[in-house]
């Protein structure tokens, strides 16, 4: 059985999850910032005959995430999916992902597959880097992080990007740290996702003509020893084999694939 779920699941659920708390991140901070049921996130859950949870789907915006660790009702989850406008963006475990990829009336847009990966060490962080003044971006610098970004090629701006940026900082799940020349954002870090016990590296990116300066990697070395102080584990997706090879040497490991539909 499939239904909604509200604020009584809240226990069941987040011990669900905590399986894979990692992996997770996404669900867990957005039920800790955000609950059961806004205007923009729902939460549906599948059921055992015993009551107990074997399923979750998170939409947030028109993203949607589905979790398991074993069989579930994917036409169920399907259907819901279906109920939203288009477009859509789906995400999740490589091997849950592919269970609806079989349905294609889904309209999935391109796909990727990246590597996901953990750190839970600040050990490795003795880099040289430059020395220069870092910065936390601010609500007033959401429209400068969104510039930025939108000079990378390999990113996707998705139409609700500033929307969601800004409900996130305001939930204090997301922060970025910058560095500026003549009040232009130059380089940026940000996270997302974050939630009492893990954070999500994302938008790691410099403009064209400041790269290969040690920018985005000094910014790194700011964010992991802030946020590993808090006591969380930092995550980030990543699918460039030599970027891969930076940030194992940063102290991240492989713990499994990721796939997004977008």
């Amino acid at each position: 059985m499939i239904r909604k779920l509200t604020k009584n699941d809240e226990e069941q659920v987040l011990t669900f999850l905590s399986v894979e708390p990692s992996i997770n991140l996404f669900i867990l901070g957005d039920i800790e910032a955000f609950g059961f049921g806004t205007d923009f996130q729902e939460l549906w859950g599948e059921f055992d005959h015993d009551g107990r949870i074997k399923a979750v789907l998170l939409r947030f915006y028109q993203s949607f995430i589905p979790y398991t660790n074993g069989e579930f009702d994917v036409s169920g989850f399907v259907s819901i999916i279906k109920s939203y406008s288009q477009p859509i963006f789906l995400s999740g475990k490589s091997d849950i992902i592919e269970k609806f990829e079989q349905f294609e009336d889904l309209n999935l847009g391109e796909k990727k597959i990246t590597y996901f990966a953990e750190c839970r060490t600040d050990i490795h962080l003795n880099l040289n880097t430059v020395e220069l003044e870092i910065k936390k971006a601010g609500l007033d610098d959401v429209d400068q992080i969104i510039d930025l970004r939108s000079t990378i090629k390999e990113f996707h701006i998705r139409s609700d990007a500033r929307d969601m940026l800004v409900k996130s900082m305001e939930a204090n799940t997301a922060r970025t740290y910058y560095t500026e020349e003549k009040g232009v954002f130059t380089s940026c870090v940000s996270t997302t996702a974050e939630n009492s016990h893990s954070a999500m590296i994302v938008g790691v990116c410099t403009r064209n003509d400041y790269r290969r300066k040690g920018l985005a990697t000094a910014i790194m070395k700011k964010l992991f020893k802030d946020v590993l102080a808090e006591g969380k584990v930092l995550c980030l997706f990543y699918d460039n084999p030599e970027a891969g090879r930076i940030y194992k040497r940063l102290g991240f490991k492989d713990i499994g694939m990721w796939t997004m539909h977008r």
